[in-house]
């Protein structure tokens, strides 16, 4: 009964972990709003959920990220009020630090990293004014341990992490939390669409990613660990948790290890 009534924003809607979130949380009962920049694949999405009257598309793009201000009073006005934002889009990165060009290091920041917090901010005051609200921020296994061929990838979901610490902790009196989720491999198009060293799309399936994790039940995980209330959880393989871990326990094993590691 959590998400039920409860006014909910996903960005990166339109397919993988996003699309299914709306779903699962078309069931529970929730006021979706859905956000990506295909709207025709957001109706799409739309058309599946449980109740189609309580769900309404804002289309935007992270990279555009000055305009963001506007599409969150676009959002508000959708329901008059929103209660969690899931700050779910994004873009992967499959390419070496040494072949990939600087404006795709910056595309990568700006989508990934900007444009979340450009979003967050737009919705923050919303947030504090009505004494309550949640940020929920999907991340990545990459946001804590960095992996070949995701340098700038693994950089901007770092970023997230520092960010969404400190937004947990100034807003705590006002009743607003903050859920960091950090998924491993799931399977999803995101190998599809990641960007190459120059830019372009690597258009092909990963078997790391066509091995994971089901989006379904990816953002099953994450509706839990959001009702709960968790600061931080890693939604994925036991290898790639143990990952984590030992690189906070072991960081020197953790260095000699990611070398050999499969993460394609």
């Amino acid at each position: 009964m959590y998400f039920s009534n409860k006014v909910v924003w996903v960005t990166g809607a339109s397919s993988g972990i996003g699309k299914a979130l709306a779903l699962e949380l078309s069931k529970k009962g929730a006021k979706l709003i859905l956000s990506s920049r295909k709207e025709e694949a957001l109706k799409a999405v739309r058309s599946l959920c449980t109740d189609k009257e309580q769900v309404k598309i804002v289309a935007l793009d992270l990279e555009n990220y000055s305009d963001l201000h506007i599409k969150a009073k676009e959002a508000i006005a959708c329901f008059g009020s929103i209660d969690i934002l899931i700050n779910n889009g994004g873009i992967s990165q499959r390419s070496l630090a040494n072949n990939t060009s600087i404006t795709v290091d910056k595309q990568l920041i700006d989508v990934n990293y900007l444009g979340t917090v450009a979003l967050t901010k737009a919705i923050l005051p919303h947030f504090i004014a009505q004494n309550k609200g949640v940020f929920a921020v999907t991340t990545s296994i990459v946001g804590k341990i960095g992996t070949p061929l995701r340098s700038s990838y693994a950089a901007s979901k770092h970023a997230l992490h520092g960010f969404f610490d400190s937004l947990r902790a100034e807003n705590h009196q006002n009743n607003i939390s903050v859920t960091l989720l950090c998924p491993g491999f799931i399977q999803t198009n995101i190998s599809m669409n990641a960007l190459t060293g120059n830019g372009q799309a690597l258009g092909k399936m990963d078997a790391a990613t066509e091995n994971g994790m089901s989006a379904k039940k990816c953002a099953i995980q994450m509706l839990k660990a959001i009702k709960n209330n968790r600061n931080e959880v890693y939604i994925a393989g036991s290898k790639e948790k143990l990952g984590v871990y030992v690189k906070r326990f072991l960081p020197n094993l953790f260095a000699v290890l990611v070398r050999k590691m499969s993460v394609t």
